[in-house]
């Protein structure tokens, strides 16, 4: 079923989960402080969840207390004024388990950032979301 609201299409949790899957780099959100922090961070769907490497630091910190943390990825075509975004909400961890380990390490899950990252964050969803700009021709 299309339910659009105000020119969004509210996509499915299916189809917002398909969508997180042709990405690679997006933004996870951490509390630092008591205050909202985002980072990039090129990621993989391993399993249903989202997982990346990182090193000591925020994102580290949250997922070795198991914060909830949102996860946002989405893409854009300005010359058609179209693009979606997807939201997931879930507790962070850090990665201990060696087959998971190996998954993500056969997808292909290198850093694009210099340094060493060598800790593995998973994001188990909790909560999915997507919209997507929809074009119906009469604002040109």
């Amino acid at each position: 079923m299309l339910f659009i609201d105000e020119g969004l299409e509210l996509l499915t949790e299916y189809e917002a989960l398909a969508l997180l899957r042709t990405g690679d780099i997006g933004r996870v959100g951490v509390t630092v402080g008591a205050l909202p922090a985002i980072f990039p961070v090129n990621y993989r769907i391993i399993d249903g969840a989202v997982v990346f490497r990182t090193s000591p630091g925020s994102k580290l910190n949250a997922a070795t207390s198991g914060s909830v943390v949102a996860f946002e990825v989405d893409d854009h075509d300005p010359e058609a004024r179209t693009g979606w975004s997807v939201l997931v909400v879930g507790r962070a961890e850090v990665v201990h388990d060696v087959d998971v380990t190996f998954k993500i390490l056969d997808a292909g899950l290198e850093p694009y950032a210099g340094g060493t990252r060598t800790d593995i964050v998973r994001i188990e969803p909790m909560f999915v979301s997507g919209r997507r700009i929809v074009q119906d021709g009469s604002d040109r």
